[in-house]
């Protein structure tokens, strides 16, 4: 055993351990759409005097918490999404209404005049409490009141009913309001106020004019009001003259305070009310059913998923094949314990993201089983631990290319995705780390450990890349002449994208309700009730433009425009008529302002993609390549959307998750190619472009078979066990993968031949005869790992 080695040996073990410790002691944070409970998005909005910014935001956020809190909700999650908006989650909150208004009551703190008492006969009268400063104070005759002034009666703290005139300010003019024990003064606990510049002088004004009344006249009262509720109606003090007023930072409102009570007041007052008001722009419901069966769905197919996987790849190549599934289960193993200790929130499309990178997890392992295998094909007579040296090293700038533009694809998931859809591109993006330390460091050091064994090395046929596969065998022997004539796999690449296009002109793109706006609501009932007799039900009861359609095992998906919690109550009323006990076990609620927005995102997602992986590309290889790559992936897009048209399946946001998976995917196949044409056209630079084409083809058809098999598998799986929750997720990835893997071949390499009839660039360097790289260098390079250089 080498030292580089035994290094990657003790350092696969070390994060092992550490990964075992971390899947034994931590548990997953799982996100509402697997634990079940409510999730609001809330849009801040401007005033006439109040801009909606990002320190607005952040009070409004603050005083939400205070709110939710007082609902008992456990752990309940607050958190500003860029400069106005707010994300409420309420884990276990089935019914929304309650959290709804609490959360979305826009009423102002305001101060308030007393003009005397209401107009119905007042309770017994309490002394209120008073209002105390320094100044002196004299009497005046009290200022007339306007007549024509609004007049707002409502019950006082021990409930006599008051008249009040217009609001003077805001809560918004609150600088600060502290509870404090007055022991000096002998006031006992106190409220000071403080407030902002401008509303001081309002502040000032208001407790002067009242200040103009005589002591115990109600009129000589300033009302503090939240939500239509007086929560203290102190009087001004004697002390204060008339027209004085109380200065800002000298107000102290006094009473028989209890600590709790002081503390209480002072909290209303500082943060009772919203800063500016809020608008409910998004709410999900999910049912705790349906997120623990979506689990089970998720850890079958992964199981099966990667149970089948291992098995393929121990079929192809034997005893290697069975150490990276070996690899694969330490993926497994990593990769959730990332995520864990990240304390990442595992959502529906993250978990499946997790299942899917198992799949595709391979990739790395196969690029390098097959370079190694061309490389005892080509040198039999060289050691079986050379060859799987060599094979790394080539089989690298593939590595590092394919999953780099894997990267991009959840770089854009994350940044430009909303809600769940980002924890899909969390999971893919710590999935494809995970998936390069599993193949260059943990399966590396096992085959490298196998290869130093003699039986390992003089048998063969069992160490499964000693000898050629079965598929290179077959078209090495064929050697089928694909690019001849290469402008036909161009016209059958347009035909399709033409079959695409008529299927969304035709049958139009279903826009879920994540896009559109309106409310997707999804019951079961304890009886079958079928589509007519459901909408028949919900037509009775006034939901007449609602479209039911059926859902899961047995279960309604009713689908409407603008439908508030009390309308929902109402439609689900209408089918317990029918159906018996009727359960919710999804709901979508998404505003138009919002579904315009996620409309526009995901366009710009998909456009962002294509120019990000186009420069990618064009930096890492030859303009003609990239821009071959960039049409066969719009080729992929147009082909996975229009057969969704086709077939009738909602475009959502899972789908966009999905949509951006199959641009990373596409890409990396068309890497993989346009790499071994690069190293083969820089190797025999007089031969012919598509020669070397097709032979880079026929060499990289095993690789691309081998991992879209892997993926196929899991993706298989998810689609048959996964639900309606990953069906459509999983059908996206079938087809976005099996054209991605025809478009690799038969559109990105015809169109990077047809670009360069008419580019001028000469062909590229010899591998390791780049600019700058002497010869001596050039040749170093190429030596075998295991040649010392000594030569008799």
């Amino acid at each position: 055993m080498t030292r580089a080695t035994a290094v990657r040996a003790v350092l696969a073990v070390a994060v092992l351990l550490a990964s075992v410790y971390i899947t034994l002691t931590m548990s997953p944070r799982l996100g509402l759409d697997l634990q079940g409970g409510t999730r609001i998005v809330l849009q801040a909005r401007d005033t006439a005097t109040v801009e909606a910014d990002r320190e607005t935001t952040d009070r409004t956020l603050e005083v939400l918490r205070q709110r939710i809190d007082s609902l008992g909700v456990s752990e309940p999650t607050l958190t500003r999404s860029g400069e106005d908006r707010i994300i409420v989650e309420l884990p276990d909150v089935q019914d929304p209404r309650q959290a709804a208004e609490v959360i979305g009551r826009t009423a102002q703190l305001t101060f308030h005049a007393v003009e005397g008492e209401g107009t119905d006969q007042p309770e017994e009268k309490t002394p209120a409490p008073e209002s105390t400063t320094d100044p002196e104070s004299t009497t005046e005759p009290a200022p007339a009141t306007d007549p024509d002034s609004d007049r707002l009666t409502l019950p006082d703290e021990q409930g006599r009913l008051l008249a009040l005139g217009e609001p003077r300010l805001s809560g918004a003019g609150v600088e600060d309001a502290t509870a404090a024990f007055d022991a000096q003064g002998g006031a006992g606990w106190t409220v000071s106020l403080e407030f902002r510049k401008g509303a001081g002088q309002d502040w000032k004004k208001l407790t002067g004019e009242a200040a103009c009344h005589p002591a115990g006249d109600d009129r000589r009262r300033v009302a503090i009001v939240l939500d239509e509720k007086v929560i203290s109606s102190p009087q001004v003090d004697p002390s204060v003259g008339c027209r004085a007023g109380l200065p800002s930072g000298a107000t102290q409102i006094t009473g028989s305070f209890s600590a709790d009570e002081a503390r209480d007041l002072a909290l209303l007052i500082k943060g009772g009310a919203l800063p500016v008001p809020v608008e409910i722009v998004e709410q999900r419901t999910i049912g705790p059913t349906l997120g623990a069966a979506a689990i089970d769905a998720s850890a079958q197919a992964a199981l099966i998923g990667a149970a089948a996987t291992a098995l393929f790849i121990t079929v192809v190549y034997r005893l290697f094949g069975a150490l990276a599934a070996v690899a694969l289960g330490a993926y497994g193993v990593i990769s959730y314990a990332a995520l864990v200790a990240l304390g990442v929130t595992l959502t529906l499309p993250g978990l499946a993201g997790f299942v899917l990178a198992i799949g595709m997890a391979v990739d790395a392992n196969v690029l390098v089983f097959e370079r190694a295998r061309e490389e005892c094909a080509d040198r039999p007579t060289r050691s079986l631990r050379s060859a799987l040296t060599t094979g790394f090293r080539k089989a690298w700038s593939a590595v590092a290319d394919s999953n780099a533009t894997t990267l991009i694809a959840a770089g854009l998931l994350f940044f430009l995705g909303s809600g769940p859809v980002k924890g899909f591109g969390v999971t893919l993006a710590i999935g494809v780390v995970a998936s390069m330390f599993s193949a260059l460091v943990i399966a590396r050091a096992l085959t490298e450990i196998a290869a130093n064994s003699r039986f390992v090395s003089d048998y063969r046929g069992v160490n499964g890349i000693a000898r050629p596969g079965a598929v290179r065998t077959w078209l090495v022997r064929k050697d089928p002449k694909l690019f001849r004539k290469s402008a036909r796999w161009l016209v059958v690449s347009a035909a399709l994208v033409v079959v695409a296009v008529a299927g969304i002109v035709v049958r139009g793109v279903d826009l879920g309700v994540e896009f559109t706006g309106g409310r997707l609501v999804e019951y079961s009932t304890s009886r079958p009730v079928d589509v007519e007799t459901a909408r028949d039900s919900i037509a009775t009861a006034g939901f007449g433009d609602a479209e039911v359609t059926t859902a899961g095992d047995g279960d309604l998906s009713v689908r409407t425009g603008k439908l508030d919690n009390d309308g929902e109550h109402a439609l689900r009323a209408a089918l317990a008529e029918e159906g018996g006990e009727t359960t919710k076990v999804r709901d979508e609620l998404i505003g138009p302002s919002l579904g315009d927005e996620l409309r526009r995102n995901a366009l710009i997602a998909l456009g962002v993609a294509v120019a990000v992986q186009l420069a990618y590309l064009a930096v890492r290889f030859r303009w003609t390549f990239a821009v071959a790559s960039v049409v066969a992936m719009v080729h992929d897009v147009i082909l996975v959307v229009g057969a969704f048209a086709w077939l009738g399946r909602p475009v959502d946001g899972i789908f966009l998750a999905a949509l951006l998976t199959v641009i990373g995917y596409s890409v990396n196949d068309s890497v993989v190619v346009f790499d071994r044409v690069r190293e083969l056209w820089g190797a025999n630079r007089r031969t012919p472009l598509d020669t070397i084409a097709r032979r880079a083809v026929l060499q990289t058809v095993p690789r691309t078979v081998n991992t879209g098999m892997g993926a196929l598998f899991i993706l298989a799986a998810l689609a048959v066990l996964g639900g309606d929750s990953l069906a459509d997720f999983a059908l996206a990835l079938l087809i976005g993968i099996v054209v991605g893997t025809w478009s690799s071949v038969f559109t990105a390499v015809p169109g990077a031949l047809a670009l360069e009839r008419s580019a001028k660039a000469p062909p590229p360097p010899a591998p390791g005869k780049g600019k700058g790289t002497p010869r001596g260098k050039a040749r170093a390079a190429r030596r075998d790992p295991l040649d010392n250089g000594a030569r008799v």
